[in-house]
């Protein structure tokens, strides 16, 4: 461009067929927020739809199923990470001390790593952008900082799942209703001969859950054992029921976070409920159906908590 080329082509993340594709991500905001070139020319990018750069970036790398790219420039993970010390003291005071341009013009987001205390901040700043009340004296924040540490530990991802975050924000807070308890659950895959004799596999799962003490249990089945375990679930929860009537599972998503026979899997799962709002929830485990459950119930509950739902 400072030679005077006329025409540059990109692709979202540099993915493409070939190798070397330019990536929109790292072109538009530096076209839209260096002045050497926004001063010259006039990009098409409005400043709103360019704070949605992230989430249009993470959400083509998960429909792909890859992981996102931590170092990416921009749009990655660590783009606007900073290590506590003297830097992330700047950073706290003055942002433009150590950032090239504001992370939340392009849907990003600084984070502070490593120190408790740069914990507490990260949380601070996470509970304010879900908009969750809280006292900033209370010793609750503390034990939420250790906990996502556990958890972050354990391969949990809240980055990409806003609603887990959220009920864990809650519940440590002390501030989500026990709407209802899972007493049990069973899943069984069967392959067999269909009435045309073709071969098909079919889940069927049974849930058991509590409701106020009132136990209720639901079978269904579906086109594999997350499916069935889904339908189960929001069957019956008896007074719940009518405010999860609209709520749907519309992706779901599996990644394998370490190698061999005993690896660990997170399952991150997006719903809808009946006005088109999404949100996704995670779940991590060894057992693929125990990870995808703790997401499913994620999700119910948040819905739950989203309602207003009275306890």
């Amino acid at each position: 461009m400072r030679a005077g080329a006329r025409q540059i082509q990109g692709t979202l993340n540099g993915l493409g067929e070939r190798c070397g594709n330019a990536n929109l991500c790292s072109l538009i905001p530096t076209l839209k927020l260096k002045k050497e070139f926004a001063d010259k020319f006039d990009i098409g990018v409005s400043q709103e739809k360019l704070a949605t750069l992230v989430h249009a970036s993470r959400a083509l790398d998960d429909i792909l199923n890859r992981a996102p790219d931590r170092h990416a420039p921009y749009v990655g993970e660590s783009a606007f990470v900073t290590k506590t010390g003297i830097h992330a003291s700047a950073v706290m005071k003055d942002p433009h001390t150590y950032e090239h341009v504001a992370p939340e013009a392009v849907g990003n987001h600084r984070k502070v790593l490593v120190s408790d205390q740069a914990g507490r901040s990260n949380v601070i700043a996470e509970l304010e952008r879900a908009k969750i009340p809280f006292d900033r004296n209370d010793p609750k924040l503390a034990r939420l900082v250790e906990e996502m540490k556990e958890k972050e530990a354990a391969g949990y991802a809240y980055e990409s799942a806003n609603a887990s975050f959220d009920l864990l924000a809650r519940r440590v807070l002390g501030k989500v209703p026990d709407y209802f308890r899972v007493v049990q659950f069973d899943v069984n895959v069967e392959q067999r001969t269909n009435a045309v004799g073709k071969r098909v596999s079919v889940a069927m799962a049974v849930v058991k859950v509590d409701v106020a003490g009132e136990v209720l249990i639901s079978a269904a089945d579906g086109n594999g054992p997350v499916n069935a375990l889904d339908v189960a679930l929001r069957k019956d929860l008896g007074k719940y029921q009518k405010y999860i009537d609209g709520l749907k599972l519309v992706d779901y998503r599996v990644r394998i976070l370490n190698g061999g026979t005993e690896a660990v899997t997170r399952v991150l799962i997006e719903s809808e409920d009946e006005e088109g709002e999404r949100w996704t929830t995670v779940g991590v485990s060894p057992n693929i159906i125990d990870a995808s459950f703790e997401a499913l119930m994620d999700s119910v509950v948040y819905k739950l908590v989203k309602s207003n739902a009275g306890a």
